[in-house]
């Protein structure tokens, strides 16, 4: 009889491994190998100093991608974020240089705020334009893209806009450089970040609307869902997590220039896809996301410490990431 039941038990153990979704598990398994790729090819890897360095790195990319992962599960695209990052950061600086009291306090908490808002309401533009226009996102982000990048080039003079007061940037820079219980703050503000967005999207009446809009817009609005609200909120997400990103950066150069957040679309798209959530909708993994962000990072880590790939071919390297991430994840959804 126990033998029975331990064999049935057994039995219970693998039926649940083998229903245990693949997507949600591989981008998991993938940075574990990794890390292993990462200890054979330089043992300096693995070293604590080298990890805080690469999670830092990710902060940017991690924190715009859960932001990224509302507006993928819910059928969107957002080609701007790069862009975006490069306005809110230049409008932040221009905002900070113009305090009348050098290393004002309150007038960074502002600037903060600035940024913030600013973030938003690009956001807003992207989901009305796609909401009210009815046009495709590829579209509208394609073009304010454009926009984004083009009013940086113009507030910056073709040039770079950099904080004036020194004052103020030893202040913020601390925003990156500092470190609380041994983690560096970008890294427990991507903890924050992802624990928020994991509630919003799987505890939330908003983030069970977002999963179903992806997975069917015609059911959805049905079922009573108002369809654009919640496609536009996620736009606006979108924004507030680059301005949360712009934090972060702005104190590691203190400056903003024509080419900042360059490819950091392409960068975001990529790890949310790798993180297992399906660029069609209906399916997002916010903590997959982020594994998909530091898995990027470790990629162009372990290119920087060995001498197989030319560290300048990391854009290449994301970019045949994000392909075979697709034909896994078609060829997962073909098995079920």
């Amino acid at each position: 009889m126990s033998d029975t039941k331990t064999i049935t038990d057994t039995r219970g153990i693998g039926r649940k491994f083998a229903d245990l979704d693949k997507t949600a598990v591989a981008p998991f398994l993938a940075l574990a190998a990794l890390f292993l790729l990462g200890a054979l090819v330089n043992p300096n890897f693995l070293s604590i100093d080298n990890l805080l360095n690469v999670l830092t790195r990710s902060s940017f990319i991690a924190i715009i991608a859960v932001g990224a992962t509302f507006v993928i599960s819910a059928g969107g695209l957002d080609l701007s974020v790069g862009s975006m990052a490069a306005l809110v950061a230049g409008i932040m600086i221009l905002f900070l240089n113009s305090a009348a009291i050098d290393g004002d306090t309150a007038m960074l908490a502002a600037g903060v705020v600035v940024a913030i808002g600013v973030g938003a309401l690009a956001g807003l533009l992207n989901g009305a334009v796609i909401t009210i226009g009815k046009i495709e996102p590829f579209i509208v982000t394609l073009g304010t893209m454009a926009i984004f990048r083009s009013v940086t080039v113009w507030l910056a003079d073709g040039g770079s806009i950099a904080m004036k007061s020194i004052a103020m940037r030893n202040m913020f820079r601390p925003v990156y450089t500092g470190v609380f219980l041994g983690l560096p703050f970008p890294v427990w503000l991507i903890i924050a970040v992802g624990l928020l967005g994991a509630f919003i999207l799987y505890k939330t009446s908003f983030g069970r609307h977002v999963i179903a809009v992806g997975s069917n817009e015609d059911v959805a609005r049905y079922s009573g869902i108002h369809v654009n609200r919640v496609r536009a909120m996620t736009y606006i997400l979108q924004g507030i997590c680059v301005a949360i990103a712009v934090v972060v950066y702005v104190p590691r150069l203190g400056a903003a220039t024509t080419t900042t957040g360059m490819l950091w679309e392409l960068q975001a798209i990529t790890a949310v896809v790798i993180g297992g959530t399906a660029l069609r909708g209906g399916v997002g993994r916010i903590w997959g996301t982020i594994c998909g962000a530091f898995m990027l990072e470790i990629v162009g880590n372990i290119m920087v410490l060995s001498n197989i790939v030319s560290e300048y071919l990391i854009g290449a390297v994301q970019g045949t990431i994000i392909i075979i991430a697709m034909l896994v994840q078609r060829t997962l959804q073909k098995k079920k």
